[in-house]
């Protein structure tokens, strides 16, 4: 490796993500120089920090005794991982975006490659606790997404993570997961399954080199990598207390989009997402159709309009649909009473009363015509797998008249 790319590598052992200070002094002075900062415990030349600031740098020369990039790297090797640095072509210029908050380098496992896959890309976070509703929102989003070319971004965690890595992996799709430890170290280790097929499939990223096992800081700072890779992220549920609501506020400082799932008003886990809905003004959606119109192109990937149920009675022509309004919702009537309800003469009326006992709308008995079961809910049961039946438009039928 290069001298900076050694550097970069040592720096994601001896600090915590995203530390703002150690990005000031690598802006100011490049990631050896700032090593050699950390060996030494001394500022380099011109740069001003706070006392607490000076203290960091003990402690992470304490780290750096134990760092061995090397080592790192080689580890790395053995499952065809790799370390990507700010400006080689892999790295998502979306990073930058967190300013004093941008990792150092991201350490990657899987053959997807991590800027290409940012391009369309959609967060999508929820709770561990989740809900069956909330686990089958979350995998069928990211099922659809990755039909419509979009990579899910999410933790890795239980609960809605999972569900949609899962999801988009059921449909062949690229799905990536930023962890809060190395990408060799399976946690939680139920996940262990889902991690090894991203590995093969897609893609998992890190702060931390290899090895590196989780504690509940890194949890909350990794969230602003989920949020800065993606063009939005969809919280599917969460809690009062929920990182999931981190990321949101991540994304929203970004200037991302922030989205949410309404749930029921008697769950837990629908309390956040409400909350963003209410207090944050974030975004309500309820299909993929209207995340891709929220982060997609402007006036092209435009989400379109919910189909409405057609109903049978919705195909008959004007006046056999008026005949059947007529009727009432109890009871029978004859031809005379349905004529003057329905403001038609009695030869119209009778000719399409024999048209809706054929479409199953009504039924003949002893003192008249009365509507049918399936004619009063409007959904006849025998329809329901088919279209109904073409009714023919014409006035010439002559059904046999009720006695």
């Amino acid at each position: 490796m290069s001298g900076e790319r050694t550097a970069r590598a040592t720096l994601t052992a001896v600090a915590e993500p995203g530390d703002a200070f150690l990005n000031r002094m690598i802006d100011h002075c490049g990631p050896e120089d700032a090593l050699e900062a950390i060996r030494t415990t001394r500022l380099p030349q011109g740069l001003s920090a706070s006392p607490q600031e000076v203290r960091r740098l003990d402690n992470w020369r304490i780290r750096l005794i134990a760092a061995e990039p090397d080592q790192d790297m080689s580890v790395c090797a053995q499952f065809r991982g790799r370390l990507i640095c700010p400006g080689e072509p892999e790295w998502p210029t979306t990073l930058d975006d967190l300013g004093a908050g941008r990792p150092y380098a991201l350490w990657l496992r899987g053959p997807g490659d991590l800027r290409y896959s940012c391009l369309r890309s959609v967060a999508i976070v929820g709770s561990r606790a989740a809900s069956p509703y909330g686990l089958r929102a979350a995998a069928d989003f990211a099922s659809e997404l990755a039909d419509q070319g979009w990579t899910v971004i999410s933790g890795g965690a239980l609960g809605i993570d999972a569900a949609a890595h899962r999801g988009s992996l059921a449909a062949d799709g690229p799905t990536v997961a930023v962890l809060a430890n190395g990408v060799d170290v399976p946690y939680p280790a139920s996940n262990e399954g889902l991690f090894a097929e991203m590995a093969r499939r897609s893609l998992l990223v890190s702060e931390s080199p290899p090895g590196t096992h989780p504690h509940r800081l890194r949890f909350l700072v990794r969230n602003r990598v989920i949020a800065a890779l993606s063009r939005g992220t969809v919280v599917v549920e969460a809690e009062a207390r929920s990182g999931a609501l981190n990321t949101a506020g991540w994304a929203a400082k970004l200037g991302r989009m922030v989205m949410a799932v309404p749930g029921p008003i008697t769950s837990r886990s629908s309390i956040g997402c409400h909350r963003l809905l209410r207090e944050e003004g974030a975004t309500l959606v309820t299909r993929p159709e209207e995340i891709i119109e929220a982060v997609g192109r402007i006036g092209t990937d435009l989400a379109p309009p919910p189909a409405t149920p057609v109903l049978p009675r919705d195909r008959l022509e004007p006046v056999t649909r008026s005949v059947l309004e007529a009727f009432p919702a109890r009871g029978a009537a004859g031809p005379a009473q349905l004529a003057v309800k329905a403001g038609v003469d009695l030869n119209t009326v009778n000719a399409k009363l024999g048209l809706l006992a054929a479409g199953g709308f009504i039924e003949r008995t002893s003192s008249g015509w009365r509507l049918t079961k399936s004619g009063r809910s409007n959904t006849p049961p025998t329809l329901q797998a088919a279209d109904p039946p073409e009714l023919p438009h014409t006035d010439n039928a002559h059904p046999q008249e009720p006695r």
